[in-house]
């Protein structure tokens, strides 16, 4: 792909979308860091259902390390894998309160040795909370990249490397978003949703869909605010 088909992909997306950001609910980097721990292998509509009862009980590293484990797993017991995200999470509080003052580092290193803390959710924050320029190539930001081929890679490593190299500069900051939203509603896994797609003469897919129904709806995503507000993007013809 090259430079100036990439360029106007990212244009369309934030036409489409100028303030694109994540659909998990947070007002805090803390609340963030802790619902994105939570939405490994869950969805973020699970994780908001916990967060929503969690965050007006405990919504600090002081207030969620004296629910302790067990008082922790009645808020998040809806959630996969919340045995070993309870554990993580109140480690994770122990370690902020002890090294950090009770604050979210805004350095990799620091959010990567916090337990249940991987590169991914490293990214999430940086960029979400502390608006830097990282990517967190999941698995919807891994389909569309190799699928449209802005930036194909064989691993979730190879396809962040390149994604920062290729993406211009001026997208960067919100590019991970739109990928994301992009994969979760319109070039979903299964059956990518191609003639609602606002890039589709631009991707080079080899394996085009065609649907009818596509061009009769309301074309998503919908972006969200971080507490849930819904804004309806209309699709618009490319």
């Amino acid at each position: 792909m090259n430079p100036q088909k990439r360029y106007e992909i990212f244009r369309r997306l934030r036409a489409e979308n100028p303030h694109p950001t994540t659909e998990l609910h947070y007002s805090t980097p803390f609340e963030l860091l802790v619902a994105v721990v939570l939405s490994a292998q869950a969805t973020d509509k699970g994780v908001n259902k916990a967060t929503t009862r969690l965050f007006p009980v405990a919504n600090t590293p002081a207030a969620i390390l004296a629910l302790g484990v067990e008082g922790l797993k009645e808020y998040i017991k809806t959630i996969g894998l919340y045995n070993s995200k309870a554990e993580n999470i109140i480690k994770t509080c122990t370690i902020l309160l002890e090294k950090h003052g009770g604050v979210v580092p805004q350095e990799r290193e620091a959010l990567e040795a916090l337990p249940g803390v991987g590169r991914k959710t490293a990214n999430v924050v940086l960029n979400t909370a502390f608006g830097q320029p990282t990517i967190a190539v999941d698995t919807h930001i891994f389909r569309v990249s190799n699928r449209t081929g802005i930036a194909p890679g064989k691993n979730v490593l190879e396809v962040e490397k390149r994604l920062e190299r290729r993406v211009p500069k001026e997208f960067l900051h919100d590019a991970h978003h739109w990928l994301i939203l992009h994969g979760r509603y319109v070039c979903i896994a299964r059956k990518p949703r191609c003639g609602a797609c606002i890039i589709e003469d631009l991707c080079e897919y080899k394996h085009k869909t065609i649907d009818d129904e596509d061009e009769k709806t309301t074309r998503k995503p919908q972006t969200k605010t971080a507490r849930g507000t819904t804004v309806t993007k209309k699709r618009r013809s490319s």
